[in-house]
């Protein structure tokens, strides 16, 4: 059967959906417009030093959507604002990339996802409520008599208000994190259902896997992707799993790899260390990790990793230094904070930084969405 060129496969249109779509179902659905996809392919042509070749074959194209400058420091806005595309033109924009940048459509589908999450979080920046009383007022009673109940109902409000949005911030960048970086090294996210790595003992049982990944040599590669490993006392269970999950993949015939970007050393860490390296596999920490990801990633996905994950992980961090005192204490000099809230913005002032933040309160976001469970980053 002959291939109708102007119609895309099966493969092409679960990309372009997965690409510009996310979360239809959710209290906040995101959708991106062909306007919008068509500038974020203009930023992976800008990333890859490949705008040129695009210029000379769609020099108007290229014009609308050749960015100003790197992507986090584009104005949200930009991505938002309409250009004049000929129909399904963003689709063929995709089909060019392919054939003009490597990896293209992993990059693509990395870059769309941190777009994603990131337009989603604005939206909850708009919309998340301010608590009401009767979710905070219980908690006065560890503090009432230490200030006035005026001030302690504003400081109970803006408390919780601060822990609802960074629960949420927690949960998106969980749910980006990990799938960017086993997309990014040539991999994929795999669920307990998968049954890749099942538990010791009982094989109906499965494990989630962070990244699994199979060698061209047919060997198999299990992933466990960690921000930092704290000695905190909570999770003693989840500690445990952590361990377990070497053995597990061991069992099931893979290679447990362990990659943890903090490489902070404490004797948690150093028994989760161990557990992967007794089963054959590998812990990767700190500026090692980095570069294994990189070196996994190849030329063009290692510029993305280092790009929009390690280099912003990395800025932030600076500003935390040596304490005084000794003992490898870390902290921050924090700026002095003023909120002042609006029914229509929310204005925030960090030393002499100013974020106006516009609002549109959502009631339905009281309440956690079907899928928002914590996650561990």
């Amino acid at each position: 059967m002959r291939k109708n060129p102007s119609r895309l496969t099966a493969e092409e249109s679960k990309l372009l959906t997965k690409v510009m779509t996310m979360g239809l179902g959710t209290t906040l659905p995101v959708m991106m417009s062909p306007s919008e996809l068509a500038k974020l392919i203009g930023v992976i042509y800008h990333d890859t030093d490949c705008g040129d070749e695009l210029k000379e074959s769609h020099p108007q194209l290229w014009e609308q959507i050749a960015p100003k400058a790197d992507y986090y420091d584009l104005p949200e806005d930009w991505f938002l604002e309409p250009i004049h595309l000929e129909p399904e033109q963003h689709v063929a924009l995709i089909k060019t990339g392919e054939e003009q940048i490597e990896d293209f459509t992993t990059y693509l589908r990395c870059l769309s996802e941190l777009h994603k999450r990131r337009r989603k979080y604005r939206m909850i920046l708009s919309a998340q409520p301010m608590p009401t009383m009767i979710q905070v007022s219980p908690r006065s009673l560890v503090e009432y008599g230490t200030t006035e109940p005026q001030a302690l109902a504003s400081w109970l409000t803006w408390r919780k208000f601060f822990y609802d949005l960074d629960n949420r911030s927690a949960q998106e960048t969980g749910y980006l994190f990990e799938p960017i970086l086993a997309a990014a090294i040539g991999g994929e996210q795999k669920s307990a259902r998968a049954k890749v790595v099942t538990r010791s003992g009982d094989a109906t049982k499965g494990r989630q896997v962070d990244c699994w990944k199979v060698l061209p040599n047919g060997d198999t590669l299990a992933y466990e992707f960690k921000l930092r490993v704290t000695i905190a006392a909570s999770g003693q269970g989840r500690f445990g799993e952590e361990i377990q999950f070497a053995e597990d993949a061991f069992n099931s015939g893979a290679k447990p790899i362990l990659v943890v970007l903090d490489p902070t050393m404490n004797p948690r860490l150093e028994v989760l260390q161990k557990a992967f390296e007794a089963k054959g596999g590998r812990a990767y920490l700190g500026e090692e990790a980095w570069e294994h990801l990189e070196a996994q990633a190849g030329d063009v996905m290692s510029r993305f990793i280092e790009k929009y994950v390690r280099r912003p992980i990395e800025d932030i961090s600076r500003f935390e230094t040596e304490h005084e005192s000794g003992g490898n204490r870390k902290q921050i000099d924090l700026l002095d904070l003023h909120a002042s809230y609006q029914r229509d913005q929310i204005v925030l002032q960090l030393g002499e930084y100013t974020r106006n933040i516009k609002r549109r309160e959502d009631p339905a976001l009281s309440e956690p969405e079907e899928n928002d469970t914590p996650i561990e980053i």
